[in-house]
């Protein structure tokens, strides 16, 4: 499992001409999920994801997760994050997870964020979805279980 981490001022999802989900300031996470994933580690990269330190305490250090530092996350599922671009000109989609898989798990991380008692928004799953964001940093991490 694969998430893509950013710290954002603000983002938002926009499917169809609908707003899906934003945030103010927090984290865009896009999530991609692999052949193999599970419910563990589905929980041991939310507990990264919600835990990793890429907010400024008072000192101007990293040193604040997105909870500490009064944000939410934008969870966005992004299946093209497991693809293989080793060889070639056209990356191979083999080693991500079949949807009904990837859905479920899908949901199931953005359940257990919620559970975390975090501000969680989302896109929609499979849809073809329209990203903003105000990258704050640029600080953009790519975190793996």
């Amino acid at each position: 499992m694969i998430a893509l981490i950013q710290r954002v001022s603000e983002a938002s999802v926009t499917v169809e001409g609908q707003v899906a989900g934003t945030i103010g300031k927090g984290l865009l996470v896009l999530l991609g999920v692999e052949k193999g994933d599970d419910e563990a580690k589905a929980q041991r990269l939310r507990d990264k994801v919600l835990g990793y330190r890429v907010f400024e305490d008072e000192a101007g250090k990293m040193n604040l997760n997105v909870q500490q530092a009064g944000g939410g996350v934008l969870v966005v599922s992004q299946f093209t994050l497991a693809a293989d671009t080793k060889s070639g000109m056209r990356p191979s989609f083999s080693a991500g997870a079949a949807p009904v898989d990837a859905e479920r798990l899908y949901d199931y991380f953005v359940e257990s964020c919620k559970a975390k008692e975090i501000k969680t928004e989302t896109g929609i799953f499979a849809a073809d979805m329209k990203v903003a964001l105000l990258n704050d940093g640029p600080v953009t991490f790519w975190l793996q279980v």
